[in-house]
């Protein structure tokens, strides 16, 4: 069929392309003001245009070029071309021509790897053309023998005549894909003509996409989204396309926002990690004010699992800008599938409780089903299986693999995917990748959901993360590896190091056995930017990183002070029990318990061990105080342990030349909420809390809300005589640490640094709510007995029962296993409902008065109502008791959560920036003096 021969819609209604060559047939005919821009590194310059009549008869030309070069049906030919100018005709060629096209990039940066892939490819595909550029050719690895052909050769001579030329059938080959596994075992996915029409049809369908909109990629050629979301589609709709180069939008993701501006593009494709790296770059300044979003329609946001806080946030921080609400669609889709199948319209709005955004309901004709991955049944409702696919647009199977095709298609034409999911009401959620899973004592993690939220941390550059599984020699159980390129320098390593271990003791609730930072040029990614977690992996069994690993292993050994051995019974035991915590083989005597990796729950489990092995009675304050095997041998074993001086003091963290830091207790009095976030200040300034009397034997609580005050200045001042001071207090602390910043300045003290953990002034009348059963619910839920809706419900039922029967009644409410990490049992969690009791009622009777300086009020989700009108009608009442503007900083979580496990990263960077405020680093700083 020739251009003159295809009828229009107008002409023959019915008409509808049955191949991909078609597609462009039509659009050259219907459409032919529209094409393809290739844009360079400048998104706002104009960009190179070939309208579709012309993109057509360009790929005519060519295919006539490569049939007298040997090109036919049944030989694939590789597309190792980078730029749109050149793929774009090359890939038509091929399609026109019913050749088997098979897109390939680059492997510049790794020789080694690039001959691999190289060797790899020439045997899978036997013998195929490799259609490059004169630049490329002379980079290739010499090794390999392939039929190179040279592109700027062949794109010369006069145009012919298209007619007899479109040779395709439905069912001939179009695409030959490769996965993106290891390069030497890469699979090639067939794509047919029909596949691609199939899939055509649904996605514009399911978009609702049409010929006035304006498509933008910039993502390379062997990903199956740019070739197929970002080209083929508009193509079929007879859309505008523009193409950028990827290496443009990687070195600075803002360029991706300017093009979107600058063109007024409709829809875009790209994975989860941009999006991420947007957010970072909001925080490193303001963007450009002209950049207007308001006509993008969709996102596309596939390629890998969609956080739902990154995708809020991108909307959140995009939406002053003009960005709908609704524009990003988390999707789901295989090169197996024709890249995107599903597609989540409902974002965010049907995904606000959960952690991961669902993918989506799937295109006209699609298939999907939950099957056991063993038997292939259907499991019990809610229950996670692997998710099965089947339509026209699912592949055929793997290019001369018949056994990689019979593993991944049933004789019933299901594609197993190897994720997990979840469906329900047609909506599918995944649950995460059996074949990317890390299995740890039976349980099986997932290494996307982990690497997703150690980009976060402080240290850590976003995207170049990799977690999986390693099994050491004489280990029973598979273990984790993190490696992580670092953005600090060697001397902050540890520290960086630190934050991954506890991040993942807090998501995950074990440490990795393996945690090694490396330089960025070794993760090898996928052209989508996606780490190639197998690389790495075989590296590292390989030995690869061994000297690395002893590199690192030394500078921590030289951050912790060297190895001491443990001396006497005490301290041996001791040190036998934090190698066990810490699943180490040997410990220094003198490792600092939380320089280990030591959180709030490990605390309580070593005590609770202690007391079964050395008979102690060990309180979490002797931890807290004496934290090394050695300091806490001397403890244990002193003539006499009884009578020490209540102090309310803590050190959590005594390192650092900043001013230090003082944290007032939350209403519970204790102050091990303040563990994790004290980590993040290592080597950068003491962290102290201030603890509650009452906790130890034969200490009595305080009678008032003045005498607290009062003993807390006496004890801060005992740690820096002299100001700039910095304090702050959690909850009901922060106004505690508001009466001790008024006490100070009225000594003549400057207090530089005064915050409030989401706490207003007038406290009263949240304590005058707060009886002995609030009270005491309120404490199960902070330390996780109990959740917020039980929370709710318990109150009513406990009232009638008598003291002891409430406190038994929580502790019967406790997850399995609860108890036993915190080391609570009736009397203990009794005393310290007791105290958080007392406190609760020192509130009632606080009003506050007079002004300090000024204020940092951190804002979460209240315990009820809107963080709007908690901000707005309650917190800001701080600006009356301020002289200077208060500053109110939004922090994520609620107000339980914000400093808990999943926020406190998030939190403590926000706190170090306001810090950073008060205390500038070329200013004088005397209050570093301790």
């Amino acid at each position: 069929m020739s251009v003159q021969d295809t009828p229009s819609a107008a002409e023959d209604e019915r008409y509808s392309p049955r191949t991909a060559a078609e597609l462009l047939l039509r659009a050259a005919h219907e459409h032919p003001d529209n094409g393809i821009g290739c844009l360079d590194d400048d998104p706002e310059a104009a960009p190179y245009t070939m309208r579709y009549p012309q993109l057509l008869s360009e790929a005519t030309r060519l295919l006539h070029a490569l049939r007298a070069r040997g090109a036919r049906p049944g030989r694939p030919v590789v597309l190792l071309l980078e730029q749109p100018r050149n793929f774009l005709p090359a890939l038509w060629a091929c399609l026109l021509g019913a050749l088997t096209a098979c897109p390939l990039t680059p492997l510049r940066g790794d020789p080694e790897r690039w001959a691999a892939q190289l060797h790899h490819v020439a045997a899978l595909l036997d013998d195929p053309l490799v259609l490059t550029t004169p630049e490329l050719r002379a980079q290739m690895p010499a090794e390999v023998r392939l039929d190179v052909a040279d592109l700027t050769e062949l794109a010369t001579g006069d145009i012919p005549r298209l007619s007899g030329d479109v040779v395709a059938r439905p069912e001939d080959l179009a695409l030959l894909v490769l996965t993106s596994g290891s390069t030497g075992t890469a699979k090639a996915v067939q794509l047919t003509h029909a596949n691609l029409v199939a899939s055509m049809r649904a996605k514009a369908e399911a978009h609702g996409a049409g010929p006035a909109d304006i498509t933008f990629n910039w993502v390379s050629y062997d990903h199956v989204a740019a070739v197929l979301e970002g080209h083929l589609l508009p193509v079929a709709t007879g859309a505008t396309q523009l193409h950028m180069p990827p290496h443009a939008v990687l070195a600075d993701p803002v360029v991706f926002l300017r093009a979107l501006s600058a063109h007024r593009v409709t829809a875009t494709f790209t994975p989860n990690f941009l999006l991420g790296l947007i957010n970072t770059r909001f925080g490193a300044g303001p963007l450009d004010d002209g950049l207007d979003l308001s006509h993008v329609h969709r996102i596309i946001s596939g390629g890998e699992a969609n956080p739902v806080a990154t995708g809020k946030r991108f909307l959140e921080l995009l939406a002053p800008h003009g960005l709908a609400r609704t524009a990003l669609w988390p999707a789901f889709g295989m090169t197996e599938t024709c890249a995107g199948s599903l597609y989540n319209c409902e974002f965010p709005g049907a995904d606000a409780d959960g952690e991961f955004a669902a993918v989506g309901r799937a295109v006209t004709g699609l298939e999907v089903r939950i099957a056991d991955p063993a038997t292939g049944a259907t499991p019990p409702a809610g229950t996670p299986g692997e998710v099965w696919l089947r339509g026209p647009m699912v592949t055929t199977g793997y290019y001369r693999d018949a056994a990689a095709t019979a593993a991944a298609l049933t004789p019933e034409g299901w594609l197993r995917t190897g994720d997990l999911g979840l469906l329900e009401d047609g909506r599918l959620t995944l649950a995460g990748r059996g074949k990317d899973s890390i299995i740890v004592n039976g349980v099986n993690y997932y290494s996307h959901d982990l690497e997703s939220v150690l980009t976060e941390v402080e240290g850590v550059a976003p995207s170049f993360v990799a977690a999986f599984p390693v099994r050491p020699s004489g280990s029973d159980t598979e273990q984790l590896a993190v490696l992580f390129a670092a953005t600090v320098v060697n001397e902050e390593l540890p520290h960086a190091v630190a934050r991954v271990r506890d991040r993942v003791v807090a998501h995950w609730g074990f440490r990795p056995a393996v945690i090694l930072p490396l330089p960025r040029s070794e993760f090898s990614k996928t052209s989508l930017g996606k780490v190639q977690r197998g690389v790495l992996r075989a590296r590292w069994e390989a030995g690869s990183y061994t000297a690395r690993e002893q590199e690192v292993a030394a500078l921590l050994a030289e951050t912790a002070g060297g190895h001491s051995d443990p001396q006497g019974p005490t301290e041996t035991a001791l040190a036998e029990i934090y190698a066990e915590l810490f699943g180490l083989t040997a410990i220094s005597a003198t490792a600092g318990f939380f320089d280990l990796g030591g959180t709030s729950l490990d605390v309580l489990r070593l005590a609770r061990t202690v007391r079964a092995r050395l008979g102690v009675e060990l309180a979490v304050l002797d931890v807290l105080r004496a934290p090394s095997a050695r300091e806490l041998a001397r403890l244990i074993d002193a003539p006499s342990r009884a009578g020490v001086a209540y102090d309310p003091v803590v050190t959590l963290q005594a390192g650092g030349e900043g001013t230090p830091l003082f944290c007032v207790h939350p209403g519970v009095g204790e102050v091990l909420v303040f563990v994790n976030l004290a980590k993040h200040f290592a080597g950068e300034r003491p962290f102290h809390a201030l603890r509650a009397r009452g906790f130890n034997p034969g200490e009595k609580p305080f009678g008032s809300f003045t005498e607290m005050t009062r003993s807390y200045v006496a004890a801060i001042r005992r740690v820096q005589p002299h100001g700039p001071y910095a304090l702050a207090g959690y909850s009901f602390g922060a106004a505690v640490a508001f009466e001790i910043a008024k006490v100070l300045e009225a000594d003549g003290e400057r207090v530089a640094f005064l915050g409030s953990f989401n706490l207003p002034p007038h406290i009263k009348y949240r304590m005058e709510e707060l009886d002995f059963v609030e009270t005491a619910v309120n404490l199960a839920m902070f330390l996780g007995l109990v959740d917020a809706d039980e929370a709710g419900r318990l109150p009513r039922r406990l009232r009638s029962l008598p003291k002891t029967e409430q406190i038994a009644t929580l502790l019967d409410s406790a997850p399995p296993g609860r108890l036993a990490q915190l080391d609570l049992d009736l009397p203990r969690l009794s005393a310290w409902a007791d105290l958080a009791h007392g406190l609760t009622s020192l509130g009632r009777t606080y009003h506050p008065t007079g002004q300090v300086r000024a204020m940092t009020v951190f804002c979460a989700d209240p315990l009820r109502g809107t963080r709007h009108d908690w901000v707005e009608k309650e917190l800001r009442r701080w600006d009356e008791h301020t002289r200077e503007d208060a500053r109110y900083v939004d922090v994520p979580g609620e107000h339980y959560t914000m400093i808990g496990p999943r926020h406190v990263h998030a939190f403590a960077a926000l706190l170090r920036a306001e810090l950073a405020r008060a205390f500038p680093v070329n200013a004088l700083d005397p209050g570093a003096t301790r």
